[in-house]
């Protein structure tokens, strides 16, 4: 079968085509007809060895797929890697049946994004109508659906983004306000369009943003840190924090996801948030499996607006 191949870390240019073994599954495992395969930053970190869990050479991407297992059921799922393939393996316990009233381009953004952004607001921020709540990446694939989740729960939504098209489209989304991401003032910009502190902000950059992020929180305010997308986690200021009795917790996926029969909470709020049209996941670009490397490029460039994908049949 077709896969994507990474022999080496580096750059997208590692991340090439070419035939290996169909994978055999164990007796606790799925194997998938791949129609989609998300591109995540995860992936990303796999790519340059800087992922949270190790990774061996030669490796296949890819952590989240969306496809057909053998007696037809359509299932959505996360794969330890070897998502980037026509053929992947899943957990059983980490494949959910899809909806088929739901697209498989709705549908891919759900098992990575979708479920952390439900996670971030409200297992781990405890996000509450009323409250104003900072969401970063407002226009990217995560940062919507937190968007759209967070508004439809009656909270103030103030999201971040780059330009003025993704500001507009972010406001549509449900956000009362959308600002401009740039470091430099970011806070006092924040505070303003939320007409004061925030009480929740959620936080994926590092560096100055989050110097920023924690500057426009209110006293007892939450924070939730899910990334260091430009490389520099930096330290957090502990006197601050203290003198404000800000909360601080941090997120891993993996580490909330139910391992239980059935899809976890998480999803079946998803689902059904897309059946009433409450929520739009939206749609980056689906690349042929062989232009993994420029979907990993659009990726870091931030050009696109939502979920990124690749499909074997393309």
């Amino acid at each position: 079968m077709r896969a994507v191949v990474m022999e080496r870390f580096g750059g997208p240019e590692v991340l090439r085509m070419t035939r290996v073994p169909e994978p055999e599954p164990g007796p606790t495992q799925e194997l998938v007809e791949v129609s989609r395969a998300g591109v995540n930053w995860a992936d990303v970190h796999a790519r340059t060895n800087s992922a949270l869990a190790p990774v061996e050479l030669p490796h296949v991407p890819g952590s989240e797929v969306i496809g057909r297992t053998a007696d037809g059921r359509r299932v959505l799922g996360l794969t330890a890697s070897g998502g980037y393939a026509e053929r992947a393996l899943i957990e059983r316990r980490m494949a959910w049946e899809v909806p088929e009233d739901i697209s498989d381009d709705e549908a891919v953004p759900l098992a990575v994004q979708g479920q952390a952004a439900w996670h971030l607001l409200f297992t781990m921020a405890r996000v509450r109508p009323g409250q104003r709540v900072l969401v970063p990446a407002a226009a990217g694939s995560l940062g919507s659906i937190a968007v759209q989740l967070a508004a439809e729960a009656g909270a103030r939504v103030i999201g971040l983004a780059s330009t003025e098209q993704r500001r507009q489209l972010v406001r549509s989304l449900g956000a009362e306000a959308a600002v401009d991401s740039s470091p430099d003032g970011l806070a006092e910009r924040v505070r303003e369009a939320a007409g004061g502190p925030v009480e929740v902000a959620l936080e994926m950059t590092g560096g100055a943003v989050l110097t920023e992020t924690i500057s426009a929180l209110a006293p007892r305010g939450r924070l939730v840190i899910y990334g260091s997308a430009d490389g520099r986690p930096g330290e957090l200021p502990i006197r601050v924090l203290m003198e404000r009795s800000i909360t601080v917790s941090t997120f891993w996926l993996p580490h909330l996801l139910s391992a239980g029969a059935g899809p976890p909470a998480s999803l079946v709020a998803l689902f059904d948030a897309v059946r009433r049209g409450t929520l739009r996941p939206m749609t980056g670009g689906v690349y042929p499996l062989a232009e993994a490397g420029a979907a990993h490029r659009a990726l870091a460039a931030r050009t696109h607006l939502g979920k990124l994908s690749l499909s074997p049949s393309r």
